[in-house]
């Protein structure tokens, strides 16, 4: 006889959702290249496609307005819920990876194979979105006015204010992914997503897949920013995504909830 849940919640628990993650990275690095390569080109399109909404809704308000930056948050929001109820490879939320390859269940390998792959497959859709978008004539107007001040903001970052946020940004992100798991219904999940995903952008911290799409909108609206700058964004960024996922909820759940399964 199934015990009634007296939380009244229809979720799974912590130590259930850590299974689930960790089976899904195994899952995640069997996929064949084809497989990776085409999921991580939508999830690249998805995510470039909430940084457009985010570009629009921020288009004519002062971009250091709070409530609006946090509508920016919700309709930005729409990248990740794509991701994850559409099913895509998304670099940032893959860091949850790191449980299984810590667990043993799949080799350093194949973890980074995934990532690599998964990495250029977002870079292609992001970028693809971004020449859609300049076709369309939408930048041309207000919003590649927003576009260009966007770019020119993230590559006048520091190396160690890219980096802290994003450390900062993957931790919200791969909480979102995490608590995603927990829920079992569509609308469980979206809601899962919405909440860390409208705080990261709210706080202005630094996700290097949406960056991958901002910073390409922002030149070809004509925003002066050169291969070098956007690129030491995208790197310390990246690099602050994994230090973030990877070490800041991956391991730390793992330590929690599968630790003395594993050992």
């Amino acid at each position: 006889m199934t015990q009634p849940n007296p939380t009244g919640l229809d979720a799974y628990k912590p130590a259930q959702i850590a299974e689930l993650v960790e089976s899904a990275g195994v899952a995640k690095a069997h996929l064949s290249v084809s497989q990776t390569l085409t999921l991580a080109i939508l999830a690249g399109v998805f995510i470039g496609f909430g940084g457009a909404a985010y570009t629009m809704v921020m288009t004519g308000v002062d971009p250091g307005f709070g409530p609006a930056r946090f509508l920016g948050g919700v309709v930005f929001s729409l990248g990740l819920i794509l991701v994850v109820v559409g099913g895509a490879e998304l670099f940032t939320g893959n860091a949850l990876m790191t449980i299984a390859a810590v667990d043993r269940k799949i080799s350093m390998q194949a973890l980074l194979r995934n990532w690599g792959l998964v990495y250029l497959g977002n870079l292609i859709g992001a970028v693809a979105l971004a020449l859609a978008f300049a076709v369309t004539g939408l930048l041309d107007g207000p919003m590649g006015t927003t576009a260009t001040t966007i770019a020119d903001a993230k590559a006048g970052l520091s190396a160690a204010q890219a980096f802290a946020r994003g450390i900062l940004c993957n931790a919200l992100v791969c909480l979102a992914v995490w608590l995603s798991f927990a829920a079992r219904s569509v609308m469980g999940k979206v809601l899962a997503v919405l909440w860390p995903i409208s705080g990261f952008v709210l706080l202005g911290l630094e996700h290097s897949i949406a960056n991958m799409y901002l910073l390409p909108q922002g030149v070809l609206s004509g925003a002066e920013v050169g291969w070098v700058p956007a690129c030491r964004n995208l790197f310390w960024v990246t690099l602050g995504n994994i230090a973030g996922g990877a070490g800041g909820v991956a391991l730390a759940y793992r330590f929690a909830y599968l630790r003395k399964v594993a050992s």
